[in-house]
């Protein structure tokens, strides 16, 4: 018995009485707690959360599946179409079953019932579609994704693109005879015939190929929620080039299909279709005519080396050729030649046949921003080759701001320098040329090593020592060497630093960097850099694209004119090293413009042998600027023979189209 209870069976009685009733007080209080808490949560539900619900509940029961839309054009700078896409008519099929696993019985019916109906589209195919267009059973079958490894079983799979007007009567009137199948207005991407600077404008692939690439990942973890933005496994996405660089805005928003579903996650009932918006255009600022010229120009020019000497002798192994013409004020890309190249067409359907894939295989990429698989010569130099004597108005424009001689000095230029332990090192002028007494103007205009190995190189290394190695970097990456142009592509390649290389003494690496042996750059940064001593240390951006237009041809955005950064100097140093410029160039001969330029003739070495790659940089004119240039021809030979001939070309071409001197000479 419980010590605080008493032993009288009537108190007992009295005091089980008292807690029957506290129990009971508290049973009643417990429910009217949790019926008043279910009360206020079915109000909240009602009241706060009921639209909500409500959206969740019809989203459950309603898939909005995206239709892509029609892509929008990439025109040149005079309006003509380089890549653009026409409406075509698709025949697409949502799926009407979803089981198609030959293992179980229903889903060996069903994939019976899936073949029998390939069978009766490849007969309406055959009878009524174009010959050139055929689709085989299996082909169909494999479009159908029965497996549904591209998409759920409600989103709409494409069968056939390009349907003939035959074709598209046929299954609207045989509507009733398959069910499931929609005609849809799709589009087909075309590509200027005339290959127009193909690589710079890109191609494009099915979006399921974007997996491995980068710049397509913040895309698939957006997970869009807004149908219009959503990508299909199935469209076709940009795949390098200005396809790839502006992909949203040529995209345009997709058109979506609102489409019922019953619980087996399969369409159930009429589907309500939003029409896609149409990408934006690219107005690029590539002129047709220049970018025809230049890559005309390559490909003669490397024809030339192959049979006529320079420098003594024929360059057989010369095969590639790269150049870049940007205006000096603007930054306006007028050409980018990258050749050889090849048809993007060939990419119409989304893939191209191995065979034909084998033969681009080296050359499908842009060669004036990347070195990959943008073309070989025949040793294999890639198309990031040394500089050459075209750094060395930068070095001597160091070596004026750095204090280490001036525009006055004199140097007794021997034929070659000598620099290292004991002198070891030696480093001779081409062709052993002796210049004599030079001053800093008559250094770059003569081309002496000597004089960059023994006024800049030494010199640096002497007042800094090893940290000369980042003097020398930061100096490069001011006029766009090593670092990125801010060109609109992807994929840009940043250089080959190999002053960087600490298995060689500061010294030795100053010494061969100050005459052009020591970092390899594309041919884009060399026109940046042409176009930064044009514009005496202004950085201009680089860009391909000057607007876009919506499908009404309303301006939507206006690209500028854009200074990256501005290095400045003494006047006299800028009139100093372009007054340098004049190297003799026959391939300009009765040029009307008084210009600056550089020839650069790079060693690089094959097993025991140094093959020698074309080099050239200008702009014109001389003073005023409009345009500057760069051409690379890796195993042309002497730059002025190989590489010249290419840039005199392009400069008459801008001066018909757009003018030198201010009105274009057409």
């Amino acid at each position: 018995m419980n010590r605080y209870v008493s032993e009288d069976p009537q108190e007992q009685q009295a005091f089980m009485r008292r807690h029957f009733h506290i129990r009971l007080n508290l049973f009643f209080f417990s429910a009217f707690a949790i019926f008043t808490i279910i009360i206020v949560r079915l109000a909240i539900m009602q009241f706060v959360e009921g639209p909500t619900l409500s959206k969740e509940e019809t989203r459950m029961r309603v898939r909005e599946v995206p239709m892509p839309p029609v892509r929008g054009s990439i025109l040149a700078a005079g309006g003509e179409m380089l890549a653009y896409s026409t409406p075509v008519q698709s025949l697409y099929l949502t799926l009407q079953k979803s089981n198609y696993d030959p293992v179980s019985e229903a889903g060996q019916a069903n994939l019976a019932e899936a073949r029998a109906l390939a069978r009766e589209l490849k007969k309406a195919f055959d009878t009524y579609g174009d010959p050139a267009n055929e689709m085989t059973e299996e082909a169909i079958l494999g479009a159908m994704d029965l497996q549904f490894r591209y998409g759920g079983g409600f989103v709409p799979r494409r069968i056939k693109s390009e349907l003939t007007e035959k074709e598209v009567a046929y299954f609207l009137a045989q509507k009733t005879k398959f069910p499931g199948l929609d005609i849809i207005e799709d589009s087909v991407r075309h590509y200027d015939p005339d290959l127009v600077a193909v690589q710079t404008v890109g191609y494009h692939k099915k979006y399921r190929s974007t997996y491995d690439l980068e710049w397509y990942k913040p895309i698939r973890e957006s997970r869009d929620s807004d149908p219009a933005l959503q990508y299909t496994e199935d469209e076709f996405v940009g795949f390098d080039g200005l396809e790839m660089y502006y992909q949203r805005e040529l995209r345009g928003k997709n058109g979506y299909k609102r489409v019922p579903i019953d619980p087996r996650n399969m369409a159930n009932g009429v589907a309500d279709i939003i029409h896609p918006v149409k990408g934006y255009d690219l107005h690029t600022t590539l002129n047709k005519k220049v970018q025809l010229a230049a890559e005309q120009a390559i490909l003669d020019q490397i024809e030339w080396v192959r049979k006529n000497p320079v420098s003594g002798k024929v360059h057989p192994f010369a095969q590639t050729g790269y150049a870049v013409a940007m205006e000096v004020d603007t930054g306006n890309v007028i050409a980018m030649a990258s050749m050889p190249d090849y048809d993007t067409n060939l990419w119409q359907t989304g893939s191209m046949d191995t065979r034909e894939f084998e033969k681009i295989r080296e050359y499908y990429k842009n060669g004036t921003v990347t070195p990959y698989s943008a073309g070989y010569s025949g040793h294999g130099f890639e198309s990031t080759v040394y500089l050459g004597s075209t750094i060395k108005p930068l070095s001597v424009l160091i070596g004026l701001n750095e204090k280490l001689f001036t525009t006055q000095t004199k140097y007794t230029d021997r034929g070659a320098a000598y620099f290292g332990r004991n002198d070891q090192a030696r480093v001779r002028n081409s062709s052993n040329h002796i210049y004599g007494s030079i001053d800093p103007g008559l250094a770059i205009r003569y081309s002496s090593n000597a004089f960059m190995v023994d006024m800049v190189g030494e010199k640096l290394y002497n007042k800094y020592r090893a940290k000369g190695i980042d003097i020398w970097d930061d100096y490069m990456k001011q006029f766009g060497l090593g670092t990125s142009t801010g060109i609109d592509l992807p994929g840009e390649y940043l250089g080959t630093l190999e002053y960087k290389d600490e298995s060689e003494t500061a010294l030795s690496r100053l010494a061969y960097a100050s005459f052009g042996q020591q970092g390899k750059y594309t041919a884009m940064q060399l026109a940046q850099y042409a176009a930064a001593l044009a514009n005496r240390g202004k950085r201009m951006q680089p860009r391909l694209v000057q607007k876009m237009t919506d499908d009404s041809g309303n301006t939507v955005l206006e690209l500028k004119p854009r200074v990256l950064n501005e290095i400045k100097m003494n006047e006299a140093y800028w009139d100093e090293v372009i007054g340098g410029m004049r190297t003799d160039v026959s391939a300009f001969d009765g040029f009307p413009y008084d210009f600056a330029r550089k020839t650069g003739t790079s060693e690089q070495a094959y097993k025991d042998e140094l093959m020698e790659n074309g080099v050239f940089i200008a702009f014109a004119p001389r003073e005023k600027p409009k345009l500057a240039v760069a051409v690379v021809i890796p195993e042309g030979g002497f730059g002025a023979h190989s590489a010249a001939p290419v840039a005199r070309k392009i400069f008459d071409a801008y001066d018909r189209e757009y003018g030198l001197a201010g009105h274009p000479l057409k």
